[in-house]
């Protein structure tokens, strides 16, 4: 018997019962909004519900040197966006937006980091009318975010373009028991409308399972769902490659509804 590698770690592997059943409620579904795509036609534009009106401010943590969501989400709506990141000195230039924060955003503050509870209490928000909108692209540390947040704060922002990394930690039991305390804290209040691989790196699989390990998750709070309206599309339209020198990577079957799935 062949030993493993020195200093290799031995993950447990999570059921595919179980991991199936968590893919399953994830599974895109209709929103009752047309989906419109805002900032750059590759990485740096995502797809949202067109239900912008009345949202009062977007927050985006991890702007890095791409603010192209924040400048076309202004000029199409006026939403100004606070942006944050702690690896730049500011915005990359042309870039229109409220407000920006040399900071990470994780689950704690101190010198370099903020957590988003934080953030959003900073802007004196409370009593505003308007909901918010919340794009995050923070290389993993969205996990421990979404841990440390309050519900009560997420619910404030109507719709969430979240960038979840790693998710081929799923197929290890202790990956899918962490990351579904996530997406069930998510779910209890918001659905998932749209979904879209990241090209960078190709999706793993096991049995009939398959993984990208990047993906765009965009969610819209329970209350904003409309009945009727569009058809649910995968792939949609307006999507495109993240990395465009490279393939697209479709949405494997497996997270999408029977319906979608061939």
């Amino acid at each position: 018997m062949t030993s493993p590698p020195r200093n290799a770690v031995i993950a447990a592997a999570a059921t595919l019962a179980t991991l199936a059943a968590l893919i399953a409620r994830l599974h895109p579904v209709p929103c009752g909004h047309q989906l419109i795509r805002v900032g750059s036609a590759h990485d740096g534009g995502y797809l949202i519900p067109d239900d912008l009106g009345g949202i009062a401010m977007c927050f985006s943590p991890g702007v890095s040197t791409n603010a192209d969501f924040e400048t076309d989400l202004f000029r199409r709506s006026g939403i100004p966006s606070a942006l944050a990141d702690g690896s730049v000195d500011g915005p990359p230039p042309g870039a229109v937006f409220h407000s920006f924060e040399k900071l990470f955003l994780g689950s704690s503050s101190g010198r370099d980091r903020m957590r988003l509870e934080d953030w959003v209490a900073r802007h004196r928000l409370d009593g505003m009318p308007g909901d918010l909108l919340l794009q995050m692209d923070i290389e993993g540390s969205e996990y421990a975010v979404l841990i440390d947040t309050p519900a009560t704060v997420l619910r404030r922002f109507r719709i969430m373009v979240i960038e979840f990394h790693s998710l081929e930690w799923l197929f290890t039991a202790f990956g899918c028991t962490v990351m579904s305390a996530i997406f069930n804290k998510l779910l209890t209040d918001f659905v998932v409308c749209h979904l879209h691989p990241n090209n960078h790196s190709p999706a793993q699989r096991r049995g009939t399972l398959e993984i990208p390990r990047v993906m765009e998750f965009t969610f819209l709070v329970r209350d904003r769902v409309r009945p009727g309206g569009p058809m649910l599309m995968i792939p949609h339209p307006l999507d495109a490659p993240c990395l465009p020198d490279k393939p697209e990577l479709l949405l494997p079957p497996c997270w999408r509804p029977v319906s979608q799935a061939s």
